[in-house]
């Protein structure tokens, strides 16, 4: 079995396992899907979805964002990590979405990694769930698992999302790595996996080597 049989065969046993895999970052529109995915950098969804319940309604639009005071979006994004830095990079993200692209989130990834604080992966989130741009994002799980399987032999986030674009169809992107997190939060954990449960250890290197 070769890379690409072995990662579409993934693919259908994690869709089997994990049939309501999708985003959970709440949001209602692409402005607050870039603060939300801005705040989860560190921090679990459930976390973020608890303070951005309070934080959409004091600021609701860019402009609100961008003329915020900077140590009261702090203490609301408190519990999220990194506060100081999130609020910094949401301000200035905020101003720089008003000043350059007339008050919208862009819909492109030369764009979108213009804003501070947003790389490759914030962006191909935004582009995948709020402009039906598929991409894929490469976040902890997708790097642990996808070298666990032996899909990929690297850590660097942008090789491992061109080599499992050229893996994967195209759609199939934007689901994998919801399959991945889910896998990763129930099965592959990071220090001690659940091998012996796991649904897809028959296509892992991972397991017949370090079990």
């Amino acid at each position: 079995m070769n890379r690409k049989q072995q990662i579409r065969k993934v693919v259908e046993l994690l869709e089997k396992e994990f049939p309501d895999a999708k985003i959970r970052l709440n949001h209602s529109n692409p402005f607050e899907l870039l603060i939300a995915t801005i705040l989860s950098a560190q921090c679990t969804d459930e976390r973020v979805n608890i303070v951005t319940k309070n934080l959409f309604k004091k600021y609701k639009k860019p402009a609100d964002f961008a003329s915020s005071d900077q140590e009261e979006l702090e203490k609301i994004i408190f519990s999220t990590g990194y506060y100081k830095s999130k609020a910094k990079h949401i301000i200035q993200s905020s101003t720089m979405i008003l000043q350059e692209f007339n008050g919208m989130v862009p819909n492109t990834m030369e764009d979108l990694l213009k804003l501070p604080g947003v790389g490759r992966k914030t962006a191909n989130v935004i582009l995948s769930h709020s402009f039906n741009k598929p991409g894929i994002v490469v976040d902890t799980h997708v790097i642990r698992i996808t070298n666990r399987l032996g899909i990929v032999s690297n850590r660097n986030p942008k090789k491992i999302e061109l080599e499992l674009m050229n893996l994967l169809p195209v759609e199939k992107w934007v689901i994998f790595t919801h399959l991945m997190i889910a896998h990763g939060r129930k099965y592959c954990l990071s220090r001690k996996p659940k091998c012996s449960q796991c649904p897809i250890k028959d296509l892992c290197m991972y397991n017949t080597t370090e079990v």
